[in-house]
């Protein structure tokens, strides 16, 4: 399958032209699966609860729709960050797919600012089920529990999908490692540019990469440009956990020794 991460560079509260902007980026390459930013629709740096109430979506919100008519068109699977507006407000990703959603995932570890605004998710670590493989998904500081990663490759995941808003400088070199200790592909959409609003400011770092379960590096992008990049990729070699004739890296787990 045909795999894209999508780096973009939204305006904050400019739902409708981001959405715009990121859908050009996937017009010119073709993949089975896009993977898109964190909060790419709307941008990250919240100022108070108001401004996010004001572009929160309904999981089947505009977004959504508009998404939804480019993975019909291409017959593809697009994976997506955007605040979801439900009992509570989440920091959401959406995975949809021609026949329209296939599944959600709220974010579990809230970052710095983000604790203020938004609900911390309480969907766990889902796996769903595509035509090309079994896709994992996470949001970005989800990357610095070591807990995280491994839920889902426990759970059959091939690749984990995450959408990201990266700001610290760690996490693309931290993914190589989360693949090479879990034999598993990731895609890490990042964002470029700056959002300074009201004395909070932030700088994305972007090098939105894709990772083999060998720790390869397959693709990186531009510390500071929007892009897209596709590559190709066998998710079933995920499925080999064995690194010598002696270790499996899934079968050798030894959990009742790590609590003690």
């Amino acid at each position: 399958m045909h795999l894209a991460v999508v780096q973009t560079s939204p305006a904050f509260g400019r739902v409708e032209e981001n959405i715009q902007a990121a859908l050009e980026l996937m017009e010119s390459t073709s993949a089975d699966l896009y993977v898109l930013p964190e909060l790419f629709n709307t941008g990250y740096n919240f100022i108070d609860n108001l401004e996010l109430e004001m572009v929160a979506e309904q999981a089947d919100g505009p977004t959504f729709r508009a998404l939804l008519a480019f993975a019909q068109k291409r017959f593809c699977y697009v994976a997506y960050g955007f605040a979801e507006r439900a009992d509570d407000i989440y920091n959401s990703a959406a995975l949809i797919g021609p026949s329209g959603l296939v599944g959600l995932y709220r974010k579990v570890h809230l970052f710095d600012r983000e604790t203020l605004f938004f609900t911390p998710g309480n969907l766990g670590f889902p796996v769903f089920d595509l035509p090309f493989g079994r896709v994992g998904i996470m949001i970005c500081f989800d990357w610095i529990y070591p807990e995280a990663a491994p839920s889902l490759t426990m759970k059959g995941a091939q690749l984990i999908v995450h959408p990201s808003n990266l700001v610290l400088p760690y996490c693309p070199d931290a993914m190589v490692t989360r693949c090479l200790e879990n034999r598993i592909f990731a895609a890490t959409a990042d964002r470029v540019g700056k959002e300074n609003r009201d004395s909070f400011d932030l700088t994305f770092i972007g090098t939105s990469e894709i990772e083999s379960p060998q720790g390869e590096i397959l693709a990186r992008l531009d510390k500071d440009k929007p892009g897209i990049v596709a590559v190709s990729v066998d998710l079933h070699q995920a499925d080999r956990k064995k690194i010598n004739h002696y270790n499996d890296l899934i079968a050798d787990r030894k959990p009742e020794e790590y609590s003690r």
